[in-house]
C-alpha cells in the first residue's frame, strides 16, 4: 500500500510559466529568461548576466536584477490549478506528504510559504540545506527515512526525466510523470499525470 507521497516543486506544485518579472518587452523577456534558467536548473546570476547581453540592459546590473528575484519572486508566486485540494484529499486519506527540491534553502521555503501549503508536508528537503542534489539518490532515500516508509510505498511525482522520474526509480520507488511541455519524454515513468487532480487515481490505481 502507498503510505506516502512526494513532489518535486518547480513545474510540479508552483507554477513557473506564470512569472511576470515585469522588465523588457514581456512576453519575450519571460521567454528567454524560462530557456536561460533551465526552469529553475541555472541560478540567476548567469540568467540576468545573459540576459543584459542579449537585451543590452543599461540601466540596471546583475546584482540588481539577482536581488529583485530574491526579494520578490514569492510574491508572484502561482501554484497549479487544485493543488491545496489535492494536497488535502491525500491528507485525508492519512498520507504522509513531502518535498525534495533542488535549489537554495531560505528561497525554495519562501515560494512553498507563498503557496501556503508548508504546514501539509511531513518533510521538506531543499538541495542546499541537505547538501545533496537529485538526481542522487541519496536525497530521495534520506526524506524515505525521515517519513520511515519504504520505497515501494511511495510515489515520487515530478516534470524532470531524470532528476526526478528516473532517480525516483533508480530509488525505488514508483515516479509519476507531470510533463511541463518543455523536456523530452520520460518513457520509464510508472505513470503520467496531465493534472493535480489526476493524481489520486493513480495512487487508487496502485493500491488496487
Amino acid at each position: 500500500m502507498i503510505q506516502a507521497v512526494l513532489f518535486d516543486l518547480d513545474g510540479t506544485l508552483l507554477d513557473r510559466m506564470q512569472r511576470s518579472l515585469g522588465h523588457i518587452p514581456k512576453a519575450l523577456y519571460i521567454k528567454r529568461f524560462i530557456e536561460l534558467d533551465m526552469r529553475g536548473y541555472v541560478w540567476k546570476d548567469k540568467v540576468y548576466a545573459q540576459l543584459i547581453q542579449e537585451f543590452e540592459i543599461q540601466q540596471t546590473t546583475m546584482e540588481f536584477l539577482l536581488d529583485d528575484y530574491l526579494s520578490n519572486f514569492h510574491l508572484h508566486c502561482v501554484p497549479f490549478k487544485g493543488l491545496q485540494s489535492m494536497l488535502q484529499g491525500l491528507k485525508e486519506q492519512g498520507l504522509k506528504l513531502g518535498i525534495i527540491s533542488n535549489g537554495k534553502g531560505d528561497f525554495q521555503m519562501g515560494n512553498i510559504k507563498a503557496l501556503a501549503i508548508e504546514n501539509y508536508f511531513d518533510v521538506i528537503l531543499i538541495s542546499e540545506n541537505e547538501q545533496l542534489r537529485k538526481p542522487d539518490p541519496r536525497i530521495f532515500q534520506r526524506a524515505l527515512g525521515r517519513l520511515a516508509v519504504q520505497p515501494r510505498e511511495s510515489v515520487f511525482v515530478g516534470d524532470h526525466p531524470a532528476n526526478d522520474i528516473e532517480a525516483a526509480q533508480n530509488a525505488e520507488m514508483y515516479g509519476v510523470w507531470k510533463p511541463s511541455g518543455l523536456l523530452d519524454e520520460a518513457p520509464s515513468a510508472h505513470a503520467q499525470i496531465s493534472s493535480l487532480e489526476e493524481l489520486k487515481d493513480i495512487i487508487a490505481a496502485l493500491n488496487a
